[in-house]
């Protein structure tokens, strides 16, 4: 399997019972058990993992956004609150993720090497090309 061609996470448990669904048709019945029973755990932590819920200072550190933006959000009934009223948590599962910005030009930029009046006589010398 190439890199782009593996499937997600949440996909594998199906992925791997499609595949000792073949196994088991070639005879491979410990195979095919074995990776039934891989599937079946991680089908399991993947659930336990979405329905673990949290705080809205961690919420915050693992989707980006602030803890002030995400109480917003259950108060506004955007996300379910799967705590209580005045202490707020957030369900894993509904946690949204912030996308990762491109760096600020400020941030990116390398520091300058040469000043402005030594760039300005590099191109009177060697003019623009």
């Amino acid at each position: 399997m190439t890199r782009t061609s593996q499937p997600s996470i949440r996909k594998l448990p199906d992925a791997w019972r499609r595949q000792a669904k073949t196994l088991r048709r070639y005879g491979g019945q410990a195979l095919a058990t074995a990776l039934e029973r891989c599937a079946d755990e991680l089908e399991g932590t993947i659930q336990e993992r979405d329905e673990t819920t949290l705080t809205l200072t961690d919420a915050a550190r693992e989707s980006g956004y602030t803890a002030t933006h995400l109480g917003r959000l259950v108060r506004d009934g955007k996300i379910p609150n799967a705590g209580r009223p005045n202490a707020p948590r957030i369900a894993r599962r509904h946690l949204p993720l912030k996308a990762p910005s491109e760096p600020r030009l400020a941030e990116s930029a390398r520091p300058r090497e040469r000043s402005n009046v030594q760039i300005v006589h590099s191109i009177i010398q060697k003019g623009i090309e």
